[in-house]
């Protein structure tokens, strides 16, 4: 079975004539009891940061937190440390990173867009954790444009596998981008479920075809066949179902 979750039927919200955001699940001011996430999925953000704002500091806790860059850069300083001066990590979040959070017992952090001409485009992503009071921690990796052309690959795992993200959930994201001509399928655990969402562009979902923003649930489908895409990038969680 698939369950379609149109882009224009997203709950929208402005803050402050800087930001614009729309929800595929509740968050915030947006409340929709059919629509609280997916298993341990429970938050995908579509945020445009107009240029010189952000996210001020502020906290979380007990969350895994993932950033997805579209379009633009993210400068990310928090409380470990990240995006200061000589920090290991920069914070500087581009196309094709993947920044991982685990907030953990708590932590600070701000988000802004680090460039002063153009917008910056991100998902911001919430996974429930699978063990609460952890240590916070933080990883950035980046996966090339080539490495996603034509394919899914694991950018975020519990284990870090294949030098992805690792992830203090029972989930694993795959990103991939698909053009006229490509295609690509891969068995799916029936026990599980999977949600594709996708960012940018047009892209057929076991026939069933996605425009930009769109969200597909496919339980119990056997397999995911990705098809007919144009300039498209996509997001595909494997998830468990608590």
């Amino acid at each position: 079975m698939i369950t379609l979750r149109k882009s224009e039927e997203r709950g929208r919200s402005t803050h402050g004539g800087w930001l614009q955001s729309a929800h595929s699940f509740s968050f915030g001011d947006y409340f929709d009891l059919k629509h609280q996430g997916h298993g341990n999925l429970r938050v995908i953000n579509d945020d445009v940061v107009a240029p010189g704002h952000g996210f001020a500091t502020h906290g979380h806790r007990d969350m895994e937190i993932i950033s997805y860059v579209l379009d633009g850069e993210l400068a990310h300083k928090d409380s470990m440390g990240n995006g200061e001066s000589g920090a290991a990590n920069s914070g500087i979040v581009r196309p094709g990173d993947i920044q991982r959070m685990s907030a953990g017992t708590g932590v600070m952090h701000s988000e802004f867009n680090n460039l002063d001409d153009r917008p910056t485009r991100f998902l911001q992503i919430w996974i429930k954790p699978k063990f609460k009071g952890i240590r916070p921690s933080y990883e950035q990796k980046h996966f090339d444009r080539a490495q996603r052309q034509g394919r899914l690959v694991l950018v975020v795992s519990p284990d870090g596998a294949d030098g992805s993200v690792s992830v203090n959930a029972d989930a694993s994201l795959h990103a991939g981008l698909f053009d006229e001509g490509e295609s690509f399928s891969q068995p799916l655990d029936t026990a599980r479920l999977t949600y594709v969402h996708l960012a940018q562009g047009k892209l057929a979902v076991n026939g069933l075809m996605l425009k930009e923003g769109d969200g597909a649930l496919l339980e119990g489908e056997p397999a995911l066949k990705l098809s007919d895409g144009e300039q498209a990038e996509v997001l595909v969680f494997d998830l468990a179902r608590a």
